[in-house]
């Protein structure tokens, strides 16, 4: 824990940061502490909250860090690298204990976050990887197996050789290769063809639909389309439903989703990928509490970020069907039996 009066002065320019004329504190603030305590303060930047799973996993890292005597002051820059940077600035200037960012940007971010480490700020990437930032932790759910269960469902369901639309997220989401690389090596294992590749920007679920509008008479004719998360295939399935062809392309997606969980039910989507992220949430929280006390994390596995080699923990996904819809999803409590079902 950093020395008390650390925390005195930080708090002052808390303090005189809210009051000085001209000054502003970054927007979209959803938990800021009002005044500074001994208690250790860790900074929580997410890219957006446009994908429905952050808003779980915001809470249960803030119930969990407050329960082991730590305060979170929680970011949202609403997809915008340079908002996102301003914020990560500001957790620096408030001298926080450690830094947690879900990044907008797989490069962009790299300096700023070295500006933190050179601070003596540690920083971790939570469930997607900053390159080349040198982080003090990674973790996330594998997402190479995030692919492949995608893949393998597809497959199941395929003839050998048969064709497949892929409509991913941003290129600079460094998730997204690593799941595109899951999915083509089981792909690949059947002959399968990948006949149209779209990135949508800023996961905007919306421009899934726009694609599939605009380039329906190719997409009619494939077999699978593979969308990188519920919200895309959401929207993707609302633009097939336009047309008579909800049900009839087989769809997947990822995060498991009350809606998405929903259109397995109805038979419009084929695979969600099931993402603990409760459990996620909350060992990244006790991973940050140890990194701000200044106490190591113990061994993990490593991951390459461009530069180095980093402290790395991933969780294992679970592809959900109809099929174990109830034993997975509904069993944990990630969503309610009449919710899904109603």
């Amino acid at each position: 824990m950093r020395r008390a009066l650390t925390k005195i002065l930080t708090a002052v320019m808390v303090l005189s940061l809210l009051f000085c004329t001209g000054c502003k504190t970054p927007e979209n603030k959803v938990v800021t502490p009002t005044t500074k305590s001994d208690n250790l303060l860790i900074g929580l930047s997410f890219d957006s909250f446009v994908i429905e799973r952050w808003t779980k996993d915001r809470d249960v890292f803030v119930s969990t860090a407050n329960n082991l005597g730590a305060d979170v002051n929680v970011q949202s820059a609403g997809g915008d690298v340079d908002k996102q940077i301003s914020h990560i600035k500001y957790f620096i200037e408030l001298d926080v204990d450690a830094i947690v960012i879900i990044t907008a940007d797989a490069v962009k971010l790299a300096d700023v976050l070295k500006e933190a480490k050179n601070k003596g700020i540690p920083v971790i990437c939570y469930d997607r990887l900053v390159m080349n930032a040198n982080a003090d932790l990674y973790i996330s759910f594998n997402n190479e197996t995030v692919g492949r269960e995608m893949a393998k469902a597809v497959c199941d369901r395929v003839p050998d050789g048969g064709t497949i639309v892929e409509i991913m997220g941003p290129e600079s989401d460094n998730n997204v290769p690593q799941v595109m690389a899951g999915f083509d090596a089981v792909c690949a294992e059947h002959n399968m063809n990948i006949t149209l590749k779209y990135n949508c920007d800023n996961w905007k679920p919306e421009l899934a639909y726009e694609f599939i509008n605009a380039n329906f008479d190719e997409v009619s004719q494939a077999d699978a389309i593979m969308c990188g998360n519920d919200a895309l295939a959401g929207e993707v399935i609302h633009a097939l439903a336009e047309r008579g062809y909800a049900g009839r392309i087989f769809v997947t997606g990822q995060d498991a989703d009350l809606e998405a969980c929903q259109r397995l039910v109805e038979g419009t989507q084929l695979v969600t990928v099931y993402k603990p992220v409760e459990d996620l949430a909350k060992l990244a929280a006790e991973y940050a509490v140890q990194l701000a006390n200044g106490d190591g994390i113990g061994e993990t596995d490593t991951f390459f970020d461009g530069t180095n080699y980093i402290p790395y923990v991933a969780i294992e996904p679970t592809g959900v069907t109809y099929e174990n819809l109830d034993s997975t999803v509904i069993k944990n409590g990630f969503h309610l039996k009449d919710e899904i079902y109603k």
